[in-house]
């Protein structure tokens, strides 16, 4: 039987009008400190996204949207944040923002395989079905 490691995630939030507090589902951040494992996925809905707000930025969201995936690789693209370790480099990226892009509450979770869970979790959180 595999070895189930305990994780944290949050859901990547685009809130367009911040003032209205509607929200899309945007992305997935999982981390795994057992297996050092910080990963996010990032699907934007653009036609959702402009139902909620047509003047929205799409551009500055995605340019927005790049940094998480860079964050949770770390090193030096990713700027001085890039220079923590997995767990702070975690923690900095689900810190609440009152800002376009947000973070759900961090929710925790156990798997044998952190990237099959993050897949799992963007298929039932981000993606429409």
């Amino acid at each position: 039987m595999a070895v189930e490691h305990a994780y944290d995630y949050a859901i990547v939030r685009v809130v367009p009008r911040v003032d209205r507090g509607e929200q899309i589902n945007v992305g997935v951040i999982l981390s795994c400190a057992d297996s050092s494992f910080l990963e996010s996925r990032i699907e934007l809905d653009e036609a959702r996204l402009r139902a909620l707000d047509p003047s929205l930025d799409l551009e500055a969201v995605r340019a927005h949207l790049a940094i998480i995936p860079a964050v949770c690789a770390g090193g030096p693209a990713a700027g001085p944040i890039g220079a923590l370790p997995p767990r702070g480099r975690f923690r900095w990226l689900v810190s609440p923002r009152s800002t376009v892009i947000q973070m759900s509450p961090v929710h925790t979770g156990r798997t044998p395989d952190p990237a099959a869970a993050l897949e799992r979790l963007l298929e039932t959180m981000v993606r429409m079905a």
